[in-house]
């Protein structure tokens, strides 16, 4: 794409919308902002831009638009995928200064909030008012909410609650052409036309700057417990998820996690209170909550039996305290940050209909046999969605470029057969686009193509991220 590179009178116009104080130019400052938590990719912004409000945005896009200036909307840098990677160098914009909790409406349940708002904050300013927000990703201490809406972020509490997309009611969003519109209403049901505010979840800063995000809030059950159950198997853990749910018991987490992930976690967090097993080969976390302490028991008993079919390697671990439960979610919590320490590694976030997850499991291992590597996996099992972090280890750096790819396509090959996809929560950005067309025909290709250029003709908004402009 030929996009105008910006020079001194682009940045002089970007200082009188939002003050020189908030322009960087210089590599050094412009450094943070060249990278997010994908893989080790690189790619330097011309300009890096903190707008306060959706005026200044607007002003912004409508030069960018005017001009040919690429322009790639940037959270809080957390993403897997590249999404907010400037490929094209040009402007970014950040929500950094777009952080503030607008209005808490418990008469409604539901908050007025700006794309910059951390996750974890939205849940502890609900907290005093007995709500909670329930998208809560592994990340939800340093994502933002908005790029939570630009992927369609899960979480743990996705089994029970579902994804960020159950939970946006309204969104004003800045055109790529400056216009600032509402997507929809601020009401639980929406039967009027199109359903925009959908469009944009999960569209990755490609067809808009979405300036303020209307979510739906739920009180916030009284009473949880945490177990930890371990296997000897982990495809016989993976089967032991979809007998959790059949028989009744709906947690409001199913998470999974194998040896090498709890280990290289464990160590990572430096936590030195929860040992593991030496026949353990994979564990099951699980939450329930309810509002009557009883009801959580006899759901506890519940569970107690079904594993009692199950040749686990110990004993039901009950966190006893807040402080266990603690422990244990950071374990799972900081896995993705565990295995980026320890090697080279691509993770791939597939996702399957939950009762093919050890279908899934099996193959990812066998793959990894044919093609030399070594994957470290673990995920939200109540969703079937499973995270394949692909480990280099030994491989040399030619089979990692030329053969892994291959292994790659055979994983997401796997994963259509199930009736499952290749992205989950984490999104297409630029490291998986080439990977769409195993999941999508030409015809898809032609839609996305039509809307992408129906709301942003001039391709700016985040190009080469998700699919390619022909």
């Amino acid at each position: 794409m030929n996009y105008h590179k910006i020079n001194q009178e682009d940045i002089v116009f970007f200082q009188s919308v939002v003050g020189k104080d908030a322009v960087l130019t210089d590599k050094n400052t412009t450094q943070p902002y060249a990278h997010d938590e994908t893989e080790d990719l690189i790619f330097y912004p011309e300009v890096v831009v903190f707008p306060s409000d959706a005026l200044q945005v607007s002003k912004i896009l409508s030069y960018c638009h005017q001009h040919i200036i690429s322009v790639t909307p940037r959270g809080a840098g957390t993403g897997l995928s590249g999404g907010a990677l400037p490929i094209y160098g040009g402007l970014i914009i950040s929500t950094k200064r777009l952080n503030k909790i607008l209005k808490i409406d418990i008469d409604n349940f539901q908050a007025m909030i700006e794309p910059g708002v951390i996750n974890y904050d939205l849940q502890k300013a609900l907290e005093p008012d007995g709500f909670f927000y329930p998208p809560d990703p592994a990340s939800w201490g340093s994502c933002s909410i908005g790029g939570n809406v630009a992927h369609c972020s899960g979480g743990p509490k996705a089994v029970k609650y579902g994804t960020t997309r159950d939970y946006i009611l309204n969104l004003e969003v800045v055109l790529p052409n400056g216009e600032i519109i509402w997507t929809g209403a601020n009401t639980l049901k929406y039967s009027t036309g199109y359903n925009l505010t959908h469009l944009f979840i999960g569209s990755e800063g490609t067809l808009g700057f979405v300036t303020k995000i209307v979510v739906k809030i739920v009180p916030k059950p009284k009473f949880n417990t945490l177990f930890l159950i371990s296997f000897k198997s982990a495809i016989e853990a993976c089967k032991a998820v979809n007998n959790i749910l059949t028989v009744g018991i709906l947690p409001s987490a199913l998470e999974f996690m194998e040896r090498d992930a709890i280990e290289w976690s464990i160590r990572y967090n430096n936590i030195t209170s929860i040992k593991i097993n030496n026949s353990t080969n994979a564990i099951l976390l699980v939450e329930m909550e309810d509002n009557n302490q009883e009801a959580l028991w006899t759901q506890a008993e519940k569970l107690n039996k079904i594993f009692e079919q199950y040749d686990l390697s110990e004993e039901i671990l009950m966190a006893e305290t807040e402080e266990e439960k603690a422990e244990l979610w950071k374990i799972r919590r900081k896995a993705g940050e565990a295995v980026k320490s320890n090697s080279i590694y691509k993770e791939e976030d597939t996702v399957v209909p939950r009762a093919y997850l050890p279908d899934l499991l099996f193959a990812v291992k066998n793959i990894g046999k044919k093609y030399g590597f070594t994957s470290v996996c673990y995920g939200h099992a109540g969703d079937g969605n499973l995270h394949v972090n692909i480990i280099k280890g030994t491989m040399s750096d030619d089979a990692w470029e030329k053969d892994l790819p291959n292994g790659i396509i055979e994983i997401f090959k796997k994963c259509k057969e199930l009736g499952g996809t290749i992205s989950g929560e984490h999104g297409i950005g630029w490291v998986q686009k080439k990977y769409l067309p195993i999941i999508f025909q030409a015809a898809h290709f032609k839609l996305f193509e039509g809307i992408k250029h129906t709301f942003d003709a001039h391709n700016i908004m985040n190009p080469g991220k998700i699919f390619s402009i022909k």
